[in-house]
């Protein structure tokens, strides 16, 4: 095996491998590991991300008194034992093979109770995780990206016409506006988004800093909102790193925003040195293996596996973290309120943390730890 590099970590926090994990090779970061004994707490990082995101909350978590294991998910970083072609097999990257990821990885260390907290694409994925198995999942938190339940069984509908599977009208709609549009995830599912993205024309690490700098809260005009329906003229509102122009790449897209020299200088949340990490791990294994988890949802393909737990509630400890500054919380509209009206019953905390945009374990891991704590703290007394 090839030499990688050290991973620039925080004392405290080692890097490890992990062999037989559903056919992976995954490749972890782990704190509070000189203790046996000690409660487990497992971290699924998302897009565009690696384990090495949750750098900032690990220390203060095992210095609570738990054990954490962030591992690099499918398709990412250093894990290995994944297949990445677009006209390949997508069933190794749907949503109930990333459970069984998560607990394989629990597993292997010994753990039959974990809390698991997830962002971004690791949010859904901790959902399901609690959903799937809350004998072994005991308690959740999901960051940035709320989840509104398992996709519903049609119903009633013995009489009405055969809908089109997937074929949803707001992408027509979204290209016919007097601004024609796209939304992200179906661009993340196209043939050409990975070559887009990893031979973007102003190199991975600029790429990479425009991104993170347009989703987070350094970028003045993320002040987000609730929208009124899934429709092209509300969908419309969010910022074009969501619905994107429609002859745009996502390259084109953010380098419109790319701050200044000396904002990059002054960044405290992701200086240079540590953007490096993540632009040359992209660099080395392009960004396929994430976005084949964004083919699994916009196909639909997996659905029918999804709707074995329709109506099916989250019923562990569960909380919710976003950036103040986040669109994520709202991008799927009414998602967010059937979270906390519906889909999980047991919501100890709903906390949206000023100063964050998407990106809110890294831009405020502080207020970030203190709240996980906090949580974890009420999850194991009830």
């Amino acid at each position: 095996m090839t030499s990688l590099p050290d991973i620039p970590l925080p004392a405290g926090i080692r890097s490890r491998y992990v062999d037989g994990i559903n056919g992976l090779r995954m490749h972890v970061l782990e704190a509070g590991f000189e203790t046996r004994g000690r409660p487990c707490v497992l971290l699924l990082h998302g897009f565009p991300e690696l384990a090495f995101s949750w750098r900032k909350v690990m220390p203060a978590l095992a210095a609570a008194g738990y054990h954490v294991i962030a591992p690099d998910q499918r398709g990412y970083g250093r894990t290995t034992g994944w297949q990445v072609d677009y006209d390949g097999d997508l069933a190794p990257f749907r949503l109930f093979n990333l459970v069984r990821d998560a607990l394989g990885l629990v597993s292997a260390f010994g753990y039959r109770h974990v809390d698991v907290i997830g962002h971004d694409f690791g949010s859904p994925v901790a959902s399901w995780c609690a959903l799937v198995r809350p004998d072994v999942f005991r308690s959740m938190v999901m960051m940035s990206a709320p989840f509104g339940g398992p996709p519903p069984l049609p119903f009633g509908t013995t009489d009405k016409p055969a809908a089109a599977p997937n074929d949803d009208p707001v992408h027509r709609e979204l290209a016919a506006l007097a601004r024609p549009r796209k939304h992200y995830q179906w661009y993340y599912s196209t043939r050409e988004a990975n070559a887009d993205l990893h031979r973007a024309p102003q190199g991975v690490h600029d790429f990479l800093r425009a991104y993170y700098h347009h989703k987070s809260a350094d970028w003045t005009d993320n002040k987000p909102y609730p929208l009124k329906s899934w429709s092209a003229g509300e969908l419309a509102k969010l910022p074009t790193y969501y619905v994107m122009d429609l002859d745009e790449t996502m390259p084109q897209t953010v380098a419109k925003e790319m701050p200044s020299p000396a904002e990059i200088a002054g960044n405290q949340w992701l200086p240079d040195q540590e953007l490096a990490y993540y632009s040359a791990e992209y660099g080395r294994t392009g960004f396929q293996g994430g976005l084949q988890w964004y083919r699994c949802g916009t196909s639909g393909a997996f659905n029918n596996e999804l709707q074995l737990f329709a109506g099916r509630t989250i019923d562990v400890p569960s909380c919710f973290i976003s950036g103040k500054q986040d669109w994520g919380t709202y991008q799927r509209p009414g998602v967010f309120e059937a979270m906390q009206a519906r889909a999980c019953t047991n919501m100890l905390g709903c906390h949206l943390v000023d100063g964050a945009g998407h990106w809110v374990q890294q831009e405020q891991p502080v207020e970030v730890s203190r709240l996980l704590i906090e949580f974890l703290a009420k999850a194991h007394a009830v």
